[in-house]
């Protein structure tokens, strides 16, 4: 029989090992969810940090506590904490089990739903379910519920209690120490990027000769001749005059030599018409 809970009620569970699972609908703006568990002592405080079960660390040193992790159904989006009531040491009396936005508000979430069930049966209707309503919508985390002992027996009772300032408040509040610059990453922040590879020292590649390029054609146009160098001290051999250019086609014109008498030729014998 599964029972349907409102907010501040309890029920007990016979099951030895229980299955948290948070389920949400996804959507267009709705912000992901991700469960926690925080395990309190006598005093209703963590008592050490390891007490804390979330995302950057998904499993309790005792192992009796740990995230499954997510899963996409027909029904939604989930996300899951099991804890083996049966082997939960003496000092622990609570445990909490909580939802976090990743800093986006509650009232953007979706059908959010915690359902128990008991692990060891497999495919069996669940054991209780509560449906969280933030109280302000301004929430950015959430205590669904406890487990809590009752002398021999464990207990579940639906909270539904908000928190403004994330996982982050809620965890400082039950005695978690938070290191501000990495402690509360958020999941896709807190992947640990790829060590890079070592590096190896390569062997220089041989030196290439160095390649003259060769002047380019100016399309058309008579080349320039390159700029004689210097011969550091020596006298310069003496330029030949340029060849004159071709006429494209054309024959080029003749010269007369300097300081040449020109002459007209012989007149021939002059033939007189009959």
């Amino acid at each position: 029989m599964t029972h349907a809970m409102l907010k501040g009620s309890n029920v007990p569970l016979e099951a030895t090992t229980v299955r948290a699972v948070l389920r949400w609908t996804p959507g267009q703006g709705v912000p992901d969810v991700d469960a926690s568990a925080l395990l309190l002592g006598p005093d209703g405080r963590v008592r050490s940090d390891e007490d804390f079960v979330f995302y950057n660390q998904p499993r309790h040193p005792s192992g009796k506590v740990w995230r499954l992790g997510k899963k996409r159904l027909a029904e939604g989006l989930t996300d899951t904490i099991q804890t083996d009531l049966a082997g939960v040491e003496a000092g622990v009396g609570q445990i909490l089990l909580v939802a976090s936005a990743d800093g986006v508000a509650f009232d953007r979430v979706r059908d959010l739903r915690i359902l128990l069930y008991d692990a060891s049966a497999a495919d069996a209707d669940p054991l209780a379910y509560f449906d969280i309503k933030p109280e302000t919508g301004e929430e950015t985390a959430l205590i669904c519920g406890e487990l809590y002992r009752r002398g021999e027996t464990w207990k579940f009772r639906a909270l539904g209690e908000g928190y403004a300032n994330g996982l982050k408040g809620l965890a400082v509040d039950f005695g978690i120490s938070v290191d501000e610059s990495e402690a509360m990453q958020e999941p896709a922040a807190a992947q640990q990027a790829p060590a890079p590879a070592p590096e190896v020292s390569q062997p220089l590649p041989p030196e290439q000769p160095t390649t003259t390029v060769p002047p380019q054609p100016s399309y058309g146009y008579p080349q320039q001749p390159p700029a004689t160098q210097p011969a550091y001290g020596y006298p310069q051999p003496t330029s030949q005059p340029a060849a004159a250019q071709s006429g494209y086609g054309y024959p080029p014109p003749v010269t007369a030599a300097a300081n040449q008498e020109f002459r007209l030729p012989p007149q021939g014998p002059q033939f007189i018409g009959r």
